[in-house]
């Protein structure tokens, strides 16, 4: 075959893979890079256990409760770290420019350092279209791959991923170099696109496997997508590895376990439930109202013993929503005085990397000098979150009166006070307090960085509660004990409320009906404004079928380029109660940072659009980069962008047309839902007189 009929053949097979992958819609939560939802794995226990059979059967939907496993090749030659005969395989789809990408890597660090040689982690890639230095990042991956195997290619790998914003091809040559990599090949390698073939096999893999996000993880076989917390991955791998370990007491050589489940894996994702997921009930919701048992132990604390309201709060040194509630803690103290007592309990997050040596530093300070040093040590760290290395802690801990700095470095050298640390941690997973901030107000659960108003409730109700015991005898001392001795000591949850009834399908309109809805002057846009057709698209950041259109109009740009403009408008569904701030939100980005900045915030709303709380659009916010946080939250407290929005809204209805989301009007003319490519190809080819 000539090298032209190859480059083809690698393109339509590329693009036979696009085309599957829009044919596939999956959904759920996860913190991972994708303009659509991710598959999400269910908390509850799985059967061990296999699909009978590949092929046909693999196309049925699968039972309740039984693991589905998707057949997720390891290629001859893919970079790995692990042996071949681990029993647990995870092959990754990833992004070098991807930041969740980037987020996860101390995870899968921290796996295998757990599980040893049971564990083996197999890289694919899969570089995003709108990130530009993606690929360019990949080929030279894979080139230090093909010169020093899996060696040189987890040494490049580390580079890219530290050095994340600065990818472009003279820094790609640097990093070849320190890694004393043949320097002519390598520049060859990518003057040539000699790995282009095998980013384009592992791309249409993933997109056959339903993964168009980064990044995702298929565990044996079970799919898990986004920058998950450890213990997502962990509660996995070791279900896999008990599943692996019956095998081959069984009679499955351990070098033929990955291969054996992969034999009957499905080649694709199970079809959707038939249940349109608007119709769904809610999940359950934590009851605000349960008592939970929290006990204080030996935790450092603020104000006294026998204070009528203990607040036990898990917390993070690294985590920027822990540094901001810290004036309201301080709020409540100054308000409720000795009736308060504050209890500090350790829940250094896994992506967080100087958040547990800080922890750790903080504890050593407490076992030396007490409860008021560990606080004032406490507030030093959070001060200065974003420069926690072991010089600065030392350096901290040293103006300290009274510190044996000896005592202090063997503490963290030898990580004395890890296994307190860790005890915390499995107390709040334990209670369902997995993120960080999360307070137990007289066992009471208040989640993240609230406001005060949310705090003075509670602790209201609380003191009521409290002297109600005073005077039916209860010593003050024993307060707290008395309060939390019949508390829970695992989640509980209230039963999601029945979804709303969705509103009637709008009818469709006449084929050849062209609305007059005029392009606002200051809208987020992709395209040149003069270009000769303007997709107007009305869209809701928490519509499930909204996010699914966000690779169609990828492809609409690629295939049209500058003959194509599109514009996002708002239409924030009412049953969607996170869709109007979502909406506010990233329009105060826009206006901030412009079409840029706007549509990296689009697709982080969609990647994360079950998680759109008040306290999520700050972070995501954030994340863009080059926000002032101030004047953000200042337009969302103000609803500064609510006329905007609903000028978006009313535009659609003077226009006299009915709508559901998401709806493109395209030229006028109205394609409604999710349709795919060949839908939008239809009309956007209309309206150039082709």
């Amino acid at each position: 075959m000539s090298k032209g009929s190859a480059i083809i053949s690698i393109l339509i097979a590329f693009v036979a893979g696009l085309a599957i992958g829009n044919l596939i819609g999956h959904s759920g939560s996860g913190d991972g890079e994708s303009r659509l939802a991710t598959i999400n794995v269910d908390d509850s226990p799985r059967r061990g256990g296999e699909e009978p059979s590949a092929g046909a059967a693999a196309d049925a939907p699968a039972a309740e409760g039984e693991v589905v496993r998707l057949r997720a090749e390891v290629p001859e030659n893919a970079p790995q770290r692990g042996p071949d005969d681990a029993l647990v395989t995870i092959v990754m789809w990833s992004d070098y420019e991807c930041p969740f990408c980037q987020r996860v890597e101390p995870t899968l660090t921290r796996l295998m350092n757990e599980h040893g040689n049971n564990l083996r982690i197999v890289w694919r890639d899969n570089p995003l279209p709108f990130h530009q230095n993606a690929g360019p990042a990949a080929q030279a991956a894979l080139e230090a791959y093909a010169q020093g195997g899996n060696e040189k290619f987890w040494a490049m790998h580390g580079v890219l991923f530290e050095n994340r914003a600065a990818l472009t091809r003279p820094d790609l040559e640097r990093y070849a170099q320190q890694l004393n990599l043949d320097m002519n090949r390598f520049r060859r390698a990518l003057d040539t696109n000699a790995h282009q073939a095998s980013i384009t096999r592992d791309q249409a893999a993933a997109n056959q496997l339903g993964a168009r996000g980064t990044p995702a993880f298929f565990i044996n076989g079970v799919n898990l997508s986004g920058a998950q917390p450890y213990e997502n991955f962990d509660r996995i791998v070791r279900q896999e590895l008990a599943n692996a370990q019956r095998m081959v007491r069984a009679g499955t050589p351990r070098n033929q376990v990955y291969a054996a489940l992969m034999r009957t894996a499905r080649t694709s994702p199970p079809p959707e439930p038939s249940q349109p997921e608007a119709d769904r009930p809610a999940p359950p919701q934590p009851d605000p109202a349960a008592i939970y048992r929290v006990p204080v132990g030996n935790s450092p604390a603020k104000g006294p013993a026998n204070a009528l309201v203990t607040i036990v709060e898990f917390s993070e040194f690294q985590c920027p929503f822990c540094a901001r509630v810290g004036p309201t803690i301080q709020q409540i103290r100054e308000r409720w005085g000795n009736d308060v007592r504050v209890v500090f309990k350790h829940n250094p997050l896994p992506f967080h990397p100087n958040a547990m040596p800080a922890a750790e530093a903080s504890m050593e300070v407490q076992r030396q000098l007490g409860d008021e040093a560990f606080w004032a040590y406490h507030d030093t760290l959070f001060e200065n979150q974003q420069n926690l290395t072991r010089e600065n802690l030392e350096q901290w801990a040293q103006a300290l009166p009274r510190i044996n700095m000896a005592q202090f470095r063997r503490a963290l050298d030898e990580h004395t006070h890890q296994a307190a640390i860790e005890a915390d941690q499995a107390l709040a997973r334990q209670l369902g307090a997995s993120g960080t901030p999360s307070f137990f107000i007289n066992g009471r659960n208040l989640r993240g960085a609230q406001p005060f108003p949310a705090f003075e409730a509670v602790i209201n109700e609380e003191l009521a509660r409290a002297r109600r015991l005073i005077e039916s005898g209860t010593p003050r001392a024993q307060i707290y004990d008395a309060l939390i001795r019949d508390g829970h000591t695992s989640p509980q949850m209230l039963p999601g409320a029945a979804a709303p009834a969705r509103p009637a399908e709008p009818a469709e309109p006449p084929p050849d009906q062209v609305y007059e809805i005029a392009v606002p002057r200051n809208a987020p846009t992709r395209g040149p404004a003069n270009a000769r057709v303007t997709i107007q698209i009305f869209s809701d950041f928490e519509c499930p079928f909204c996010s699914r259109i966000g690779p169609t109009l990828d492809q609409v740009v690629e295939r049209y380029g500058n003959q194509v403009r599109i514009v996002w408008r708002d239409y924030p569904l009412p049953f969607h109660q996170n869709a109007g701030p979502a909406a506010e939100a990233a329009r105060e980005v826009f206006a901030q940072g412009g079409s840029t900045k706007f549509w990296q915030y689009h697709d982080l709303l969609f990647q994360n659009q079950r998680e759109l709380s008040r306290e999520n659009l700050e972070r995501f916010a954030q994340q863009v980069g080059g926000i002032d946080m101030n004047r953000f939250r200042a337009a969302l407290d103000n609803r500064t962008h609510q006329a905007a929005v609903q000028a978006d809204m009313d535009a659609v209805q003077n226009a006299g047309a009915r709508i559901g989301t998401p709806s493109c009007f395209i030229n006028g003319r109205l394609v409604q839902g999710a349709q795919p490519f060949p839908a939008f190809e239809a009309a956007i080819n209309r309206a150039l007189g082709q």
